[in-house]
């Protein structure tokens, strides 16, 4: 087994893949489509973080920005009858999905409109009418119940998938190698999602990590892997597309890892510090692998889309964001009888 099976070489220099995106042979509607819902879940995470500055939101929030591409790439593949699970920095995977921005926004707040009714806050999101399982705050939490709901899933025959999108930190769980296995052994349509920005809290993957390519996990197992630019729609979108598709037709399960970066700290609005440590340059450099610039640049020269055009569909997306949170922010509280009436079943 050589050395580039076990690490990303050009994939984690933040110098590199920062051009604009090869889109040949792409459907010119669907990457309109893909730019808009980038360019939403950036507004709606940029809002979440200044709720967080002004005080507004009290809830610990792990921001995703910089990361959109991934699960609007993997998102576009999926029906609201699969079965897809989050962890603690899941805004994205939520919103892909087709939930409401206000019924985020509401749940940050703490509303009862929020997507958990209010109870759950940042991390403990809910939306089943479009797939989405739940999210949890416990590293590589929700990784088991996705290999579970896949083996639900095989044994309805619809065709359905499951998903579990979980971190380079996650991977260091035993319940993740437990799932792989698992998955491996009874050929479950589950696809394991590995968002690979480098660090785990504040702690890079070379400190943590004999190597930085996760999906060598996925390659011991004997499961389907691919390790490609997260910040490349196009590609994360063809991977995706692939994996589903072949589980779709009775095939077993597949790693996508994803190569990306968070531009926010672990938790929290700010851009200079992560849990007390202060960023390094690298954060400006990763800036220009910039999902959404570089998808943009190759529409303009494809000559899909102009300035003009993103103008108006940028100032869509603020406004829509921006009327989401006023909502939210108008919306009531939970009463207080919510306290024991969302935990304790009712009896019959």
């Amino acid at each position: 087994m050589g050395a580039d099976q076990f690490n990303l070489g050009l994939l984690a220099d933040p110098g590199r893949f920062t051009e604009k995106l090869d889109i040949a042979g792409c459907d010119p509607a669907k990457l309109a489509s893909q730019l808009r819902m980038m360019l939403l879940i950036r507004r709606v995470e940029e809002r979440i973080g200044d709720g967080l500055v002004s005080g507004a939101i009290a809830c610990p929030c792990h921001l995703g920005i910089g990361q959109e591409a991934v699960a609007v790439g993997v998102s576009e593949h999926l029906r609201n009858t699969d079965r897809v699970f989050g962890a603690h920095r899941s805004h994205s995977h939520f919103l892909a999905l087709g939930g409401e921005p206000y019924a985020l926004l509401a749940e940050v707040l703490g509303k009862a409109d929020g997507c958990s009714r209010g109870m759950g806050g940042s991390m403990h999101l809910y939306g089943d009418a479009h797939g989405f399982k739940g999210s949890v705050p416990i590293v590589a939490g929700t990784v088991a119940l996705a290999v579970g709901a896949a083996l639900a899933a095989r044994k309805d025959g619809k065709g359905d998938v499951a998903v579990a999108y979980f971190g380079d930190g996650a991977a260091e769980e035993g319940v993740v190698h437990e799932s792989l296995n698992l998955a491996a052994a009874f050929k479950l349509p589950v696809l394991f999602v590995c968002e690979n920005n480098l660090f785990s809290s504040h702690l890079h993957i070379s400190l943590r990590q004999p190597a930085d390519r996760v999906g060598r996990y996925g390659d011991t197992h004997r499961i389907p892997t691919e390790t490609v630019d997260g910040n490349d729609v196009a590609a994360v979108s063809a991977a995706s597309g692939r994996f589903i598709g072949q589980m779709r037709k009775g095939g077993g399960p597949a790693f996508l890892e994803a190569v990306t970066y968070r531009w926010r700290g672990h938790v929290g609005p700010r851009e200079d510090n992560d849990v007390g440590v202060n960023r390094d340059a690298d954060l400006v450099k990763w800036k220009d692998r910039d999902p959404i610039r570089r998808l943009l640049d190759a529409m303009i020269d494809a000559g899909i889309l102009d300035q003009p055009g993103y103008a108006l569909m940028g100032n869509a997306v603020t406004e829509q964001v921006a009327d989401a949170w006023a909502r939210a922010e108008a919306a009531e509280f939970p009463p207080a009888s919510a306290l024991l009436d969302l935990v304790y079943a009712e009896s019959s």
